[in-house]
């Protein structure tokens, strides 16, 4: 469960918060067994949902990078703090933008499971950022180290931010916005109901699939269903 934490607590809370607990909340026994899986072959899935119920609106609206008519729809659900989701966002992300997402086959929504304070704030300044949602993570994955695991995360991303057109007044105006630390969680909260339990996790055509999936294991899944 997530701790709770009020919206006065929570930027005081990015300085506070252990690195190391940072990198041991990415994904569980299940995630490393994914990332074991043959390259190029189409790894098990961990279970099914209803795709009719995963797609419905959530508390917050889903941010789709892609075409909406795409044939083929992949939910993630991340955490800004893990290394494996940073790892697939900048090397297989690109891949697969290129491969199927450009050329319309594919749509992916991102959704958002923090395990911790800071993942959440992460989480929310991309929401802040409006239509510099992906832009936003893509920096926050890209930079993942230099705000993550410090011990001074809230000067870092308030940094990273302000390249991002953030001022401080803005900056803190997002961290201190309650409405939206809760509906953050309440993803996180319905990902659960899902059956997620680590990150990433990918949902495919209605399976589901823990782990950072290579290019290649991500083409195996997909390329049958176009």
């Amino acid at each position: 469960m997530v701790r709770s934490i009020s919206r006065r607590r929570l930027v005081g809370s990015l300085a506070m918060l252990p690195a190391l607990s940072l990198l041991a909340s990415c994904s569980d026994s299940a995630g490393e067994a994914q990332a074991q899986t043959p390259t190029g072959n189409a790894p098990k899935p961990a279970g099914t949902v209803d795709m009719s119920d995963l797609l419905k609106a959530g508390a917050l609206p889903d941010k789709v990078l892609g075409q909406e008519d795409a044939p083929v729809t992949i939910v993630e659900y991340a955490s800004m703090t893990c290394p494996h989701c940073a790892h697939f966002h900048e090397q297989t992300l690109p891949v697969l933008k290129e491969k199927y997402i450009e050329p319309g086959k594919v749509k992916l929504i991102l959704r958002e499971f923090p395990f911790d304070p800071r993942a959440e704030a992460g989480f929310m300044l991309a929401r802040c950022a409006d239509d510099k949602y992906y832009p936003m993570v893509d920096v926050l994955f890209a930079q993942q180290d230099a705000w993550a695991p410090v011990k001074d995360a809230r000067t870092a991303l308030l940094q990273i931010s302000r390249l991002a057109g953030f001022s401080q007044e803005s900056f803190e105006a997002c961290l201190t916005n309650q409405q939206l630390l809760d509906d953050v969680r309440s993803v996180r909260k319905r990902g659960e109901d899902f059956g997620v339990d680590s990150t990433p996790t990918f949902f495919i055509d209605g399976k589901r699939y823990p782990g950072a999936l290579t290019i290649d294991q991500m083409s195996a899944i997909i390329d049958p269903l176009l």
